[in-house]
């Protein structure tokens, strides 16, 4: 690991990282999309030989109702019951979050101002392929969108060597009732479902942590549909000082190290733990500070997608913390409990995006809307205060659109 200093220029391009849009990323993408628009179906097969290395027709690209519950014949029973126990954990956690509409009444003059929720239709979701079955990417999405209402769920996920979907991921998507199930990956998959092909229907919106190449198709289609976040390579910054434990802090930094392209960043007020940690982990980098209010204000400034603050009191301090996608407090709450198993999910912002966005939740999956009523008598109250505004802007028809109502 790197040590840097808080004023220094290596820590400033920390700060300043993001998501880099490669010119030669957007325009492989850019033709793609363009592709999937223009030929649909045909289009994806071609890229899923391309990519996957699988030729597939496009009657097999959905997978069926007995691949489904075969699925089941190739899991273990145990895997069932551990996938239950996450799945109340998430499910508690996002009904506490549901929004209540509310509305409010002037008895005096009758006016109604209402706010209420609607969910979206449907959304489409993305899985990312690769080595292992991301099965909890299935659920962390999933459920916060069927407990906010979503009526349709349809999923995207590439196809391994064999031509077929991981039988774990098609469990849970079963037992989530996913509605259809397509095995198409890539930027391929991000423009079927924001254009809509003859085969895979267009969505209201796109979920999902990819490549980069899926990342930057998610922001090509934006307009097409809604997307949730632009997610970068994940990322951990934990707090650490004399007192916390060593083989806990490597432990979660080698983790992230785990992830392609992962960023793990230790802030600590201790040199000797410091020195021990540059040792013991190679990538990443080590922020030395003078104190925990330091600590705090790096963090801000860095706005990790995951910190763990594992700091003898971990209370004292969380509620400076600003800027963050999830905080993990104390020895025995590492990162990967929020990763399964917690409740909340696992998709937050990163590259600094958590500075003004945060992870995935209900209200991602909810459009809300005003209802406003006004009566005679309540018009007549505001008549001349938005005659002097639309007057104001010199839009003259807005201010006849009301004076119209009071011409005798």
């Amino acid at each position: 690991m790197k040590v840097i200093g808080f004023k220094s220029k290596m820590f400033q391009k920390l700060c300043d990282r993001n998501l880099q849009h490669k010119k030669r990323v957007q325009e492989t993408v850019r033709k793609i999309i363009e592709d999937v628009k223009n030929r649909g179906d045909e289009a994806l097969i071609k890229y899923t030989g391309k990519f996957d290395k699988v030729k597939l027709q496009v009657k097999k690209m959905r997978v069926t109702e007995g691949e489904m519950n075969g699925a089941y014949q190739n899991i273990k029973e145990d895997f069932i019951d551990v996938l239950k126990m996450a799945l109340d954990n998430v499910s508690r956690f996002y009904k506490r979050q549901l929004p209540k509409s509310w509305k409010v009444k002037d008895r005096e003059d009758g006016t109604v101002l209402v706010e209420k929720f609607q969910p979206l239709e449907s959304i489409g979701m993305y899985v990312p392929g690769g080595t292992a079955p991301l099965v909890s990417t299935v659920y962390m999405t999933v459920v916060p969108a069927r407990i906010a209402g979503v009526n349709k769920v349809v999923m995207c996920t590439p196809p391994n060597k064999f031509g077929t979907v991981d039988p774990h991921i098609l469990a849970v998507a079963n037992l989530l009732n996913v509605n259809e199930v397509y095995k198409v990956g890539g930027a391929q998959a991000i423009a079927a479902m924001a254009l809509g092909t003859k085969t895979i229907p267009k969505v209201d919106k796109v979920v999902g942590p990819g490549n980069q190449y899926v990342t930057e198709a998610k922001r090509q289609i934006y307009g097409f549909c809604d997307i949730d976040m632009l997610a970068g390579p994940s990322e951990i910054a934990i707090i650490a000082n004399q007192y916390s434990n060593p083989d806990y802090v490597i432990a979660d930094l080698r983790a992230q190290s785990e992830h392609l392209m992962g960023l793990s960043i230790l802030v600590t007020t201790s040199k000797r733990l410091a020195r021990f940690i540059k040792k013991e982990v190679s990538e990443g980098y080590i922020v030395l500070v003078k104190n925990l209010d330091e600590a705090v204000e790096v963090v801000n400034r860095i706005a990790p997608e995951h910190l763990s603050i594992m700091v003898k009191s971990p209370n004292r301090i969380v509620s400076k913390i600003k800027s963050s996608g999830a905080i993990f407090l104390g020895p025995y709450s590492p990162v990967v409990v929020g990763d399964y198993i917690a409740g909340p999910s696992h998709v937050l912002p990163t590259g600094g995006s958590a500075r003004f966005s945060s992870g995935l939740s209900i209200y991602d999956f909810i459009k809300r809307q005003h209802v406003i009523s006004y009566s005679k008598k309540a018009l007549e109250k505001v008549n001349n205060a938005v005659q002097m505004l639309a007057a104001l802007e010199g839009l003259e028809k807005h201010l006849e659109s009301v004076r119209v109502r009071f011409e005798k």
